[in-house]
Order: structure tokens, then sequence, then C-alpha cells
């Protein structure tokens, strides 16, 4: 992982960049515009996006308006609870992609495993998947038992699964169960915004040491795990400095340090406990 053009190769041989941008809570029109735009100058190919964002036409404008070849760029959105189910799914998608611009969309996610509904969701985006219109699918926020349920009869299995992931919430067993499966992990929420962690000194002291910030060691770790992250962020000093984490390597002993932070500690929603 030496560049921002480094990318995971998903198990069906699509390239997945290893650092993206999220645009959760990034604002429809101006606002989001303007950080895809300054993320693709600075050198990221990967925008995450979602329908519950309600930002995916701005997404898709900054894409088209930069000029770079629809091809170049990796493009995630999701499908959200309230379209949960075979039909629904469909038609979620079809919004999507009417509102993206686009032909296709690279990664499709069933956003949470919402209970009595996810199998039939993700029937749905293996049905696109098969009809050529997303190139890679997969779920969000699924814990082991879930992915054991889809991983039970599917004919596809998930390339990849996007979850809460960061120092406070290293998720080990999740992370082999994910290797062990070939399923792609992916980070959201890597720098724990909020929670006071890049205040915290094991960090601060890695940071020092490599003239870095503890927000870029964050995101060394997670690549050096093969997690794919996608911080977010609307400022374009800090758009421009998550991306510059490709210049030098963790030791195993920070590794090792930096897991230890671990207090399994959720900021957003536990996906077994959540008020779907």
């Amino acid at each position: 992982m030496n560049s921002l053009q480094d990318a995971a190769m998903l198990h069906n041989g699509v390239r997945m960049p290893w650092l993206g941008l999220g645009v959760y809570k990034v604002q429809e029109g101006d606002e989001v515009i303007r950080s895809v735009r300054t993320a693709l100058e600075v050198g990221y190919r990967h925008i995450d996006t979602a329908a519950f964002y309600q930002n995916e036409e701005g997404v898709g404008q900054a894409i088209r308006e930069s000029g770079i070849p629809r091809d170049e760029i990796f493009v995630t959105t999701k499908v959200w609870n309230s379209d949960q189910g075979y039909e629904s799914t469909l038609k979620a998608f079809d919004t999507s992609l009417k509102k993206l611009g686009f032909d296709y969309i690279d990664l499709y996610l069933v956003h949470w495993p919402v209970k009595g509904k996810y199998k039939e969701t993700y029937k749905a985006l293996e049905k696109l998947y098969k009809d050529g219109f997303v190139r890679a699918i997969g779920v969000s926020n699924f814990q082991i038992h879930h992915l054991e349920d889809i991983l039970a009869d599917c004919e596809i299995k998930p390339m990849v699964n996007q979850v809460e992931f960061h120092p406070r919430l290293t998720q080990k067993p999740l992370l082999s169960f994910c290797k062990q499966h070939d399923i792609q992990l992916e980070a959201w929420s890597p720098l724990m915004r909020g929670g006071d962690l890049l205040n915290e000194p094991t960090l601060v002291n890695i940071a020092q040491k490599y003239g870095k910030t503890s927000a870029q060691v964050i995101l060394r770790w997670d690549l050096q795990h093969e997690v794919v992250t996608i911080p977010k962020s609307v400022t374009p000093e800090r758009i421009a400095q998550n991306a510059n984490i490709f210049d030098f390597t963790l030791t195993k002993e920070e590794m090792d340090a930096i897991d230890a932070l671990n207090e399994n500690h959720r900021i957003g929603p536990d996906p077994d406990n959540f008020d779907f």
C-alpha cells in the first residue's frame, strides 16, 4: 500500500481502492460537490455514499464534472432499511442509479441487517449483480452470525462488509472471520470523530515519531490490518491530510499498541439491538 491508487482485490477480481471518501452527513448540493471534487483532485478514486445520506445526486454531479473517466472511480451506495425486501430493493437501486446519473454502481450494500428482511434484500443484490448493474455486492453492519446466515444459502457471497471499526472497536473476531471467508472488511467512522480518540497518548506519541497526526496513524493502522477505510471530511486540508498516509509504516509493536486500545466501544448503533 504505497499510494492512494492502491486497491484491495475483491474475491471476484474487482479492485477497490484502500482509501476512499465517506460522505455521511455531508449536505446535498454545494457541500458534497465540493468535498467530492476536492477528494478527486487530491487523487482519491473511491467515494462512499448511501440512499440514506440524501446526497447521491451531488456525488454523481461532482464525479461527472471532474472529467475523470467513470471507470476510474469506485462508487459505493447502499439500500436503506425502509426499502428492504426483494422488489423494494430493486426499486431503491433504480432510484439511486438515477440520482447518481450512472449506468452502473461499483458496490451496492445492504445498509443494516434488518431482521426478517436482509436475506430477501441480499437476493435482490445478487440479481442486480448477475444482470450487470453492479460490479460487486456486499453488506454493512453485519455481525458474524448475520454473515453465516447469508453464507448458508447465497449464490454469490458478499464481497465486502462495511462496519464501525476504529481503535476503540477493533472487532478482531469479525475481521478474522471476514479474512477467512474472503470478504473484504471496510471501516466506517475510522477516526471515531467526537470520541476524543485523537488525543489518546499512545496515538499522539506514535504520530510524533513519524511527524504525522493521530488521524493519519489510525488510517495507516486500518490499511496495515488490510481494512478498506473511508474517512469523512468536508475540509480540503483534512481530505488531503487523510490521504497522506503512504510514506510511513507502523511497526508490529505499534500495531499491537493501537490494537490494545480496544474497549468494544461503539459510537453507532449495535447491529443486534437497533431499532429498525
